[in-house]
């Protein structure tokens, strides 16, 4: 195995190889060139490279790095993405990949950290240094909606209920609306932005603007998506007052909920992203085409309420020698070691 590095900003000449290797190795919707490529363009600072591997004559693996420090690299990982920007043939290790991908990285790195990876994409590697990331759910899309639903607790379905009950007795008409066309994506992302920097996001700088790198981003990569059919943004509204929406990315299996936002004025005592979920959901079940719903996000507590599957994300840790790696496990360890009595001061 042999890995050459470009830099990232040539990623376009290399797109057909990253898009045939993707569909080779049937990987996330969000790895996929239309994810990638705007990403890069929207977030990249100049330090990236594009790494290849070839193994027998064709591309086994490829991955966006970039250096971490004065003795490290690691795979370029922006918030925007919730998973590591490495794909790889399932079949090979991923310990022999990183072995091979050390020596061709500039500055002879003591350590890579290949980052936020799926086991359910990749298997986590017993033989490898893994660290937990965070613990994310799904909902299989698997039967009829109205078991899924009659099997979540009582306490959600009667909350929902009454909200629905209150608001249609203040005649308040409910509506969702999906999205697909790529002509539409401007002004969702512009909506979406508006959502978004109306609330406690706007004070931090974190909100998606139409204007801001986010925002185009955003809008670039779902245009992508929705040009190919794989692409989907749900608007819930309240009569004529938008309220909440979806941001999504598909394949024939999934539905990736990239980002939820909603508007902060509405009363505390009304759930307007419950409320479209539910309806999102029931929608999905009905049309039976994806196995399974991902959010990807951190698990929040109401995450537990829609669904009870959930697993955990994992980073690796790849050391030049196997005995530097022992070396950090063990100044680690020796960190969080509690102090005895008689040392504390």
């Amino acid at each position: 195995m042999k890995w050459s590095l470009i830099p990232a900003r040539d990623f376009p000449a290399m797109a057909a190889r990253w898009s045939e290797l993707h569909a080779r190795c049937q990987a996330s919707p969000m790895l996929a060139v239309e994810f990638v490529q705007p990403l890069l363009a929207a977030f990249a600072d100049g330090r990236e490279h594009l790494a290849s591997c070839e193994h027998d004559g064709r591309t086994v693996a490829m991955a966006l790095v970039v250096p971490a420090g004065s003795a490290s690299w690691a795979s370029f990982q922006p918030a925007q993405a919730p998973i590591g920007l490495w794909l790889q043939e399932p079949d090979i290790e991923m310990g022999a990949l990183l072995a091979a991908l050390m020596p061709a990285l500039p500055g002879m790195p003591l350590v890579f950290g290949l980052t936020q990876m799926d086991p359910a994409l990749l298997a986590r590697p017993g033989a490898l240094r893994t660290l937990d990331y965070i613990a994310t759910a799904r909902i299989t899309l698997a039967g009829s909606f109205e078991d899924y639903w009659n099997a979540r607790g009582k306490n959600l379905r009667s909350n929902l209920k009454k909200q629905r009950a209150r608001l249609d007795k203040e005649g308040v008409a409910l509506r969702l609306q999906v999205s697909r066309a790529s002509a539409d994506v401007a002004a969702a992302v512009a909506d979406y932005g508006r959502l978004e920097s109306a609330g406690w996001k706007a004070g931090g700088g974190t909100a998606v603007d139409a204007a801001n790198a986010q925002g185009q981003f955003y809008r670039a990569m779902l245009e992508g998506f929705c040009r190919r059919g794989a692409g989907s943004i749900y608007r819930y509204w309240f009569n004529d007052q938008l309220v909440a929406m979806d941001l999504c990315i598909e394949d024939g299996q999934q539905i990736i909920v990239l980002k939820t936002t909603y508007d902060e004025s509405v009363p505390g005592n009304l759930s307007p992203t419950l409320l479209m979920r539910e309806e999102a959901v029931r929608q999905l079940f009905d049309g039976q085409r994806f196995e399974r719903l991902e959010f990807y996000g951190k698990v929040m507590e109401w995450h537990t309420r829609w669904t009870d599957e959930v697993r955990t994300l994992y980073h690796v840790n790849y050391y030049r020698w196997p005995a530097l790696g022992r070396l950090h496990a063990l100044w680690q360890s020796r960190r969080s070691r509690p102090l005895k009595e008689d040392h504390v001061p």
